[in-house]
Formats: structure tokens, sequence, C-alpha cells
């Protein structure tokens, strides 16, 4: 099974600390949509005769999009790809964009899960993060969201300067009231090249402080477990039956399609990445030309995206998978983080405890191999 991702690179504006790839002006959104559908044409082989079971329209803002291109690029899709009869069809939208139009136009073309930028339900924190959206819309589209779709995952930001506890408790405390199924919770990141990232130079904005990051994570990973959802990844939480199929692909390491600018591609033996660049990206797919750059994996480099990706997931890393000599090797330095209390094995697996998801990435790394 294989997944397709879509990328739509518009925003109404500059988030702080978003380091995606996007522009602010619409200017060339008919001319990148079509180039998004030559794409696609040009990808009809990229799996041969597998089957898809997800298709996610992110960004950006893909909810920027009138309903008829997102039906023509769906329609497409699926001419041209095995598309299972239930794949999950994901659609990323802000607060502000949802209206009741536009959640039955979207049910009607197919989607049939969001994904929504809540971010908080906090005004002062949605002005911090330069937000298109405010606090209200923020309450009432939601709810109005869930009156169309019973599948919506929203994104949370923790460890923002100003969060404190009680404001990240109740947070997460409405998201659960509400009925959500998935939820996606984020540690702010100061990434290079943004506009956060200048304005912390400047001294005009406090910089992130991970000892309250780590502490809210921790009390963010309990309060999901007393409400009943899966922490099956390390940023994600779910409503038994409501895991992400589209982005747990990418955990179990899965092919997938990227179209549009920026988007990454993986087959199984080689990664590509299209260019960043809204305008070359046009003018190339005129030319019936894919603007991309490709890398062919060495059998090291699987090995250790695999640990990577599988020690962020509940279901831990599979030393079986890994040839005789790297599963000794894993299993001699796992013992430190095990007495530790960082790590747990169970049979075959190795699964990262609460105070190890913490330090996930520098596990990880440490089990690399070169």
């Amino acid at each position: 099974m294989a997944g397709i991702y879509i990328h739509i690179p518009f925003c109404k504006q500059a988030c702080h600390y978003c380091n995606f790839h996007f522009a602010t002006s619409l200017r060339h959104k008919n001319e990148l949509v079509a180039a998004l559908l030559k794409e696609t044409e040009l990808r009809k082989e990229y799996f041969g005769k597998e089957a898809v079971e997800t298709i996610y329209f992110g960004g950006g803002t893909p909810s920027l999009l009138e309903i008829e291109d997102l039906r023509s690029q769906l329609e497409q899709t699926v001419t041209l790809f095995s598309v299972s009869e239930n794949a999950e069809i994901t659609l990323e939208t802000n607060p502000d964009d949802i209206t009741e139009e536009k959640l039955a136009g979207w049910k009607a073309i197919g989607i049939n899960r969001l994904s929504i930028g809540i971010q908080s339900f906090f005004e002062e924190d949605l002005r911090w993060m330069n937000r298109a959206h405010n606090a209200q819309q923020a309450i009432s589209n939601l709810r109005l969201a869930t009156s169309y779709f019973d599948n919506i995952t929203i994104d949370l930001i923790y460890g923002t300067p100003g969060l404190t506890h009680e404001k990240w408790k109740q947070n997460v405390d409405t998201a659960i009231a509400m009925g959500i199924p998935h939820l996606s919770c984020y540690a702010l990141t100061v990434e290079p090249k943004t506009p956060l990232q200048k304005l912390v130079r400047l001294g005009k904005a406090e910089d992130v402080n991970p000892d309250a990051q780590s502490e809210q994570f921790l009390l963010l990973m309990q309060w999901a477990e007393d409400a009943g959802y899966e922490h099956y990844e390390i940023s994600n939480f779910a409503r038994p039956g409501f895991r992400s199929r589209h982005n747990s692909s990418y955990w179990q390491g899965k092919k997938y399609l990227g179209i549009g600018p920026s988007a990454h591609s993986y087959d199984g033996i080689s990664r590509q990445w299209n260019i960043p660049n809204n305008n070359i990206y046009i003018e190339s797919l005129n030319k019936g030309i894919i603007p991309f750059e490709k890398e062919i994996l060495t059998p090291v480099q699987k090995l250790n995206e695999y640990i990577m990706t599988s020690l962020r997931t509940s279901e831990g890393l599979d030393i079986d998978k890994t040839g005789e000599k790297q599963r000794k090797e894993i299993i001699k330095k796992a013992e430190q983080y095990i007495k530790r209390g960082l790590m747990l094995q169970a049979g075959n697996r190795f699964v990262l405890t609460k105070e190890g998801k913490l330090l996930a990435d520098g596990i990880a790394a440490d089990l690399f191999f070169t």
C-alpha cells in the first residue's frame, strides 16, 4: 500500500514559526493547479500497480483552493492511480477558511478527513504566532466542522513563551471536550530563516524554554492517556480507530509520492524532492519536466531511517528487521537506556518510555550505524 501527498504552496499570511514552503500571493494559483495536474500525469507509473490507500492535501493551506480545483486534482489522481475504495483522503485547513458551504463541498468531492491548524484557543497566543484566525473562529468553526466530519485531527503547539501549564491544559481539555478524535501536538521550534528566529535574535521575542517544553510534553502524555487516547507516535494521539493512516505510512517505511513544489517522494530504494520554487516548478511542468533531485539510499541510510522512525512509534524498534551484526550492537547500546528508565524491551522490540520520548532524537542518533 502507498500514499500520495499533494503540496499546495499558498497561505494567507506567514506564521512566525513556519519554515514550510509557501507563498502569500495567489497570483499564480491557476498555473500552479495546472502544473500539479501535469505532474500527477507524469508520475502515474511511480507505484506500478500498487494500491494507493491515502491521499493527503497539505501545505501551505490547501483549503485556499476552490472546490473545483480540489475536485480536478482528486479525479485526476483516482483516474491515474489504483486508489483503494476506502482510501483516507485528508485536507489541511485553517479555522478561518471553514464555512458550511466549503465543508459540504469538501465532503461531496470525497474528502473524508480534516486536519485543522488550531495551534491554540487563546487570542494572545494566536496573535504572537501571527495566525490568520482568532480564538472565536477556533472554537466556532471547529465545532461546525464536527457536524460534517467525524474524522478530524487538530494541531496544537506547546512550549511557547507565555503558555503556562494551566493554559496548556485548557487547550488540551477544550479539544477533548469537543470530541476531537486525533491530536497532533508539537513543541515550538525556532527554525532557521523564519521570522521567529529573527525576532529572537533581535531580542524582540522570547526564546523557548526547553525545561518548560519537557514538562508540558509529560503533562500532555498523561492527560491524553487519561482521556483514552493512544500515544502512537511522538507527536500524535488518537482515539481507537482514528490513527492517521497517511502519516503512519511514513513511519512504517511505506512508499509515497509527493506532488507539488518542495514535495518529497520515496519508492523503497530512492528518495527525491521537488524544487521549492513555485515559478520554476510551473515553468518546468509547462515543458513536461519535473524539477527534482534524487538520492539512492544506501543500506545503512535505510537502517538508520528505520531506527529513527520506529523509535517514534508505540510499536517501537523491531530488531528482527535488522541484520545479526546490527541486532547485537543495538541490544548492547540499548542497555544503558533501559537501565536509565528511558527504554523498555518487549521481546524483540525496544520501546521508549515517557521520559525516553523526551530524548527520542538523541537516543535514535546513538543507535545509528556509520
